[in-house]
């Protein structure tokens, strides 16, 4: 084990050993990120999701050079749509549903454009990336197998939306037996309440689910091990 990095977070400090650690970034895609895509179509502010990008490429760049694992999902299903149950793929009243045509092809469809990820954050070679076709990333998905692999014992859990695949993912990884650091300004919400609310859900009860800090800070504590001391996974 290599010397354990701290993290300023609340509501203690965060520490966490470089080399058992991976950066989570969870569905930064163009159908709930770009104008015209399925979350501007639900009635939505995209430009509050938008600003997650800048900060989270820092972090993406800062863990690439420490050699920490770097993992992406996407939410979205199959083209004949068999994997989404009529509770998600009928609720409420929008102007397009899962499957319909949108600016961006088909919306939350397997390799159509608007479901891959934004330019400024695209995997590289080597990266991992999670197809799920629920909220949380570990339904249905091959993610703990791959944390297994990777000896992965702590997430830096970035990406959108916070109240919802975000919490989704933490809950579930916290009853899994994972240490979460959820990266406040590396997630994002449609709703600034809930923004506020699901972050202090996280760090209630002397961290619940798990510790908050804002990027900058988890930049810092990153930034030694890229002197090379962990080995690349």
């Amino acid at each position: 084990m290599t010397a354990p990095h701290s993290v300023p977070a609340r509501p203690t400090a965060f520490t966490f050993d470089p080399g058992t650690v991976a950066l989570l970034v969870i569905d930064m895609q163009r159908d709930f990120l770009l104008p015209g895509g399925f979350g501007e179509s639900l009635g939505n502010d995209v430009a509050l999701l938008q600003a997650v990008v800048e900060p989270l490429a820092a972090l993406i760049a800062a863990a690439r050079a420490a050699d920490v694992p770097v993992i992406h999902t996407r939410e979205g299903h199959l083209p004949d749509l068999s994997d989404c149950p009529p509770a998600k793929l009928l609720r409420g009243n929008p102007s397009q549903r899962i499957g319909d045509p949108g600016r961006f092809g088909r919306i939350l469809i397997r390799g159509e454009y608007g479901h891959d990820i934004v330019d400024e954050l695209a995997p590289v070679a080597g990266e991992v990336v999670i197809d799920k076709p629920g909220k949380g990333a570990f339904y249905a998905t091959e993610l703990s197998e791959v944390l297994g692999r990777k000896g992965i014992e702590t997430l830096l859990v970035t990406g959108v939306t916070t109240e919802v695949c975000v919490h989704t993912t933490v809950r579930e990884a916290n009853d899994r037996g994972y240490r979460c650091l959820v990266v406040s300004d590396c997630v994002g919400s449609y709703f600034p309440e809930f923004q506020r609310v699901g972050l202090d859900m996280i760090a209630a009860q002397g961290g619940i689910f798990g510790w908050v800090a804002d990027s900058a800070a988890v930049v810092t504590a990153l930034t030694p091990t890229a002197a090379g001391s962990t080995p690349a996974r």
